[in-house]
């Protein structure tokens, strides 16, 4: 069984590493082959390491999953808005797919934003990232246009699907 749990930096801090790097080489292999165009993955992932404060509390939330001693799936929260946080760097190693982890560190995302009082929750990942869009509509998001604080590039936004969900409480008329 899979034990999810916020990462303990700096302990945590090789595996954050390890999987943004896995992440990003992998989704980069897939942009290359599908639109011919590479993203810099190594700059990107020590910007984020630079300022991972970014996705701790009290403003946002990076997840570990592991197996034993080993971290194989990771899933982070950042703010970037007064009221909007938004979902970053969700994955888990091909290995263990479809067990339900994936889905489980983005519902305790989820749980985690509207704790914290965030009204609005964001997400940003490339078009081939069919299964993905089907776990995030299947959670309430909706496609949206770009949004101005995504990382994406202008030029590669059209290779994008940009979603939102509002986390403010329903009520009934």
């Amino acid at each position: 069984m899979a034990e999810i749990r916020q990462a303990a930096l700096p302990d945590d801090l090789g595996a954050v590493r390890r999987l943004w790097l896995e992440y990003l080489r992998w989704g980069n292999d897939e942009m290359e082959s599908r639109h011919g165009f590479r993203l810099p993955v190594e700059p990107v992932v020590e910007r984020d390491l630079a300022g991972i404060a970014k996705f701790e509390p009290p403003d946002g939330h990076l997840l570990l999953a592991f197996e034993g001693d080993v971290a194989f799936g990771i899933a982070c929260l950042r703010q970037i808005g007064p009221d909007m946080a938004e979902i970053k760097r969700m994955y888990v190693q091909p290995s263990h797919r479809r067990g339900g982890v994936g889905r489980a560190m983005f519902d305790r995302l989820i749980a985690l934003a509207t704790v914290d009082g965030y009204q609005w929750i964001r997400l940003d990942s490339p078009d081939f990232m069919t299964a993905a869009h089907d776990l995030y509509r299947s959670a309430g998001f909706t496609d949206i246009e770009p949004y101005p604080e995504s990382e994406i590039p202008d030029a590669y936004k059209p290779q994008w699907v940009f979603m939102e969900r509002s986390l403010r409480p329903e009520t009934s008329a």
